[in-house]
Parts: structure tokens; sequence; C-alpha cells
């Protein structure tokens, strides 16, 4: 019996299984497709924000993926040197979507609300765009280097848990056993519809269609987020269109896309008579947003989609699956190997429930914002001259990024329950040093003779630094980055085992 099946192996089932064994906690990790299908829906671009980008920086990912979205980039035809611009490019691609990218290679770029550009003038902004293939290739990569074990073709069809473990029911009968298992299973979660979690909140009203097809005259119609009747998006990936038309939602989510389908979604969202010649794959989405009401039952947990879905305008939803991976890795693998008691997981919903809430409110309110209409122009219009105002644009843009996130908003000390700033912690502690293997880090000041002998029971767990900054004090930060405990030595003993476990 491993410890913990990871049902799903997208980015999120990837990501919480390198984790998960950085922790020390075995995984199986169970894919319903094969290699090959997953890549197939690997449909338009992908972000990455701040604080996803922040957190796999812990781990030394940020390099990879970076060398992935310059590869596509170039594959492309983007492969501008920061600071050109776009004025040769051609008319399809003189776009919201071409600005978004010279965004990025500007460095300018934190995401969007709505399709409103939040900028950061100067630079320096942390943002990647990439395909979905490209990210799952990454960690992957990873998962394999540390030994993981992924079974494609694999479908669970049932979930079902007692005292001693949890057992996951495969297509053809098999029958596999773990001590615990997170079902990364996506939106229509098969663990979550047969743990029986409760999914509530508000139903579709808008149809999204994203397509690998081929235009008679591929230069009538070009991306526009305000259309007669809706969006129209003609990727920077050669081939791809999406539309989104807000109809009530889609009709028949399982039934194949057809040329004929699609053709009829352009003429009515652009007022042109496009032809469609060739279509190859497309998929249906909606902004239908739900939310399970609490992310564990007990040995089962939810992480990504299968916890929450809604709207994908403004790219949140991928981020927000991997900040649950990286907030239950560390906890789970504790609690799986015996070094920390069950309670260490009700944290994961305390935390991470939260956030999602707020993500939804938002995506919301997006949808809301690209409807059509006078009313909603005037709405745009208003909102765009206070994202002008710098406060505005930083409150913003800290909430598509994540960077206001805060674990423990009514600690006494301000740094506990926030992402632990670069100047509190020596460098390496952020770019795959310290923090890489997964083990908390104690950071105290120079000249302190007394965190070996703190973390001393939690050599396992935990590693100290005598390199913190002179006027941060000491820093308990904790496996995903955040701070768990600040101040003098009054307290870190109570910190350790609240979320390291008892000493040995």
């Amino acid at each position: 019996m491993t410890d913990v099946i990871i049902v799903g192996g997208g980015p999120v089932g990837l990501l919480l299984a390198c984790e998960l064994t950085l922790a020390g906690a075995g995984v199986l990790v169970l894919e319903a497709a094969s290699g090959e299908e997953r890549r197939t829906r690997s449909l338009g671009l992908r972000s990455l924000n701040a604080r996803t980008l922040r957190s796999l920086a812990l781990r030394g990912l940020v390099e990879p993926l970076t060398e992935a979205q310059w590869a596509m980039f170039e594959e492309l035809g983007q492969g501008r040197e920061p600071g050109d611009d776009l004025k040769d490019a051609p008319p399809a691609q003189a776009d919201v979507v071409a600005l978004m990218v010279e965004m990025v290679q500007k460095g300018m770029i934190r995401g969007h609300f709505s399709g409103l550009p939040l900028l950061e003038p100067g630079g320096g902004a942390d943002f990647l765009m990439l395909k979905q293939h490209q990210l799952e290739g990454v960690l992957a990569a990873r998962a394999a280097e540390l030994g993981v074990t992924v079974r494609h073709d694999c479908r669970v069809t049932d979930v079902t848990q007692d005292e001693n473990g949890v057992a996951a029911t495969l297509a053809d009968g098999q029958v596999v056993r773990g001590a615990y298992l997170v079902g990364c299973d996506g939106g229509r979660s098969v663990v979550r519809k047969r743990s029986a979690f409760a999914f509530s909140g508000t139903p579709a009203t808008m149809t999204g269609r994203t397509a690998v097809a081929e235009l008679a005259d591929s230069g009538t119609i070009t991306s526009s987020l305000r259309g007669q009747g809706g969006l129209v998006n003609l990727s920077l990936v050669p081939g791809e269109i999406a539309t989104i038309e807000f109809d009530g939602g889609p009709g028949e989510r399982d039934a194949p896309m057809t040329a004929g389908e699609l053709q009829g979604s352009l003429r009515r969202v652009t007022g042109v008579d496009v032809v469609i010649t060739r279509l190859e794959a497309g998929i249906r989405y909606s902004d239908n947003t739900r939310h399970a009401d609490t992310y564990r039952k007990d040995r089962v947990l939810l992480a990504g989609d299968a916890a929450h879905v809604h709207s994908p305008i403004g790219g949140q939803g991928l981020n927000l699956g991997l900040q649950d991976a990286v907030n239950l890795g560390w906890k789970l693998g504790l609690v799986a190997r015996g070094l920390a008691p069950g309670s260490l997981l009700d944290t994961y919903t305390a935390e991470r429930h939260p956030v999602a809430a707020r993500v939804l409110r938002n995506t919301r309110a997006q949808v809301a914002l690209m409807r059509t209409g006078a009313q909603v122009d005037a709405l745009r219009e208003v909102l765009t001259e206070v994202l002008e105002l710098p406060d505005a644009r930083r409150y913003f843009s800290a909430m598509v990024e994540g960077t206001d996130v805060d674990y423990a908003p009514d600690a006494a000390e301000p740094l506990v329950g926030r992402f632990v700033p670069p100047s509190a912690t020596p460098p390496e502690a952020s770019s795959g040093g310290l923090l890489a293997d997964g083990r908390g880090l104690l950071v105290v000041p120079p000249g302190q003779d007394w965190p070996g002998e703190a973390v001393a029971g939690y050599r396992d767990r935990v590693r100290a630094s005598t390199e913190g900054a002179p006027d941060a004090g000491a820093l308990l930060v904790r496996p995903d980055g955040y701070v768990a405990w600040a101040g003098g030595r009054d307290g870190l003993g109570e910190a350790l085992a609240t979320w390291f476990g008892p000493a040995r």
C-alpha cells in the first residue's frame, strides 16, 4: 500500500507528487489519459503568475519553464528582444493577445482583469505564458527525477475509504490501495463525486469554444474582446481559434465539436460570414462556478479543479490549483509518514478555501465585465481610468497574482501567514537553494548560536541558517515559503510542533 494515491496526472497532480516525494512520502499517480491524449487537449496558452513562479522558484523550476516559454515564442515567430514593439506584426496579431506577449517580453505584465492589462511600467514583473503540455513536461521531468511513479491509461471509477486507508477502483476492475488519496482529476472529478463532497455554486451563463481549425480566408477576422456577440481570439498558436458567447452555457459538453458549430459561433460573434474549411480538434467550457465545501473528508482530499471551478477569464485557475498542491504536499507528506498529526491537514482547507472563494468572486466579476452592451462598455471605461491610479493597479495586480494571500490575517507579527519576502532570507532560499529539498527553514540574523539547538529534534524536517537579514529578526519558514513564526526564541518550540509535529 502506497502512502498517497493521486488521481489525475495534470499539472496539479504532478506538482503535488513532487512535493509529497520531497516530504518523504511514497506516491502513485493514476492518470486516465495517455500522454499523447493529454497533449491534444493542450489548447490555448496558460499563464503562471507571480505567486506561482515564486513558489516554483523555491524548487528550482522557474528556469526550465522560462526556457520553455522562450522556445515557444521563437517557434511561433514571436522571439523579439525585450523593448521591440509590434508595429510590423501582421494585422491578425496586432491585437490584445499580441499586446500581452509584448508585455511579457518586456517584463511589464502582471496579468489582466477581464482583458484590461495590469502593467508594471518599470518592468520586473513575474509572469510566464506557455502551453499546458510544456508545463506538464517540465513537471513530469522533475517527477521522474524524484522517482515518482505515473501510470497512464488508468481511469478511476470508484473511491472508498475506511479507518485504515483508501481504495481506488480502476475501469478494468483492479483495486489500488493507499493510506491517503487526493483527487486532482478536474472539474468533473470522480473522486469528489464518489466521496460525496458538496459542490455548490452558480450555473453557466456563457459558452467558450477553443479549436484547431482552418479558415477559408484567415484575414477576415481579428481578435477582439468586444465583438458584437462576444469574444473572439485568434491565438498566437497557428490554427487555434477561440470564441465566447453569453448564451446561457453549452448544451452537450461531450459531443464532438463540428466545423459548423465553430463557424456558427464565429459568425455570431464577429458578424462576418466566416467559412471553416477544416476542424481538427475542439473543446467547450463555461463559467460554471462551484466550490467544494471542504477539501478533506478523512483520508480523501481534493486539489485544483476538483475542489473549485470557475471561468477561465483572468487565467487564475491553473495558478490556484498549483498553489493548492504547494500548500498540501508538505503537510500530507508529514502526516503520511507519521511525523505530524492528522489535524495538520485541517489547515489545508482553512487556508486554501478562502483564497479560492475570493478567486471565484473576482472571476464572476470578470465575466460580467466581458458582456456586450453600452452599460458594460461604460463600466469598462470607468475601470480603465481607475486602473491608472497606482494604488488601484497594485490592488488588482496583487489580487490576480495571488501575492496578497495572507494565511494568518490576525497574527500579531505582520510577516506570519505571508509569503516570506526575499529581503528576509539568504538569496539562495528563493532560488532553488535552501528550500529546494522541501524542508522548512529557521532563519536568524548573523551572530546567533542557538538555531542549531532549536531544530535539533527536527533535522529531517527543518534546517537552520544564520544568514538572515540583520533587521528582520528570526523567522520559521514553512516548506511552501510562508512564514509560520517570527520573533525571538519565545514561541518557537510551539510553532515547530504545530507545523512540523513533535520533535524526535
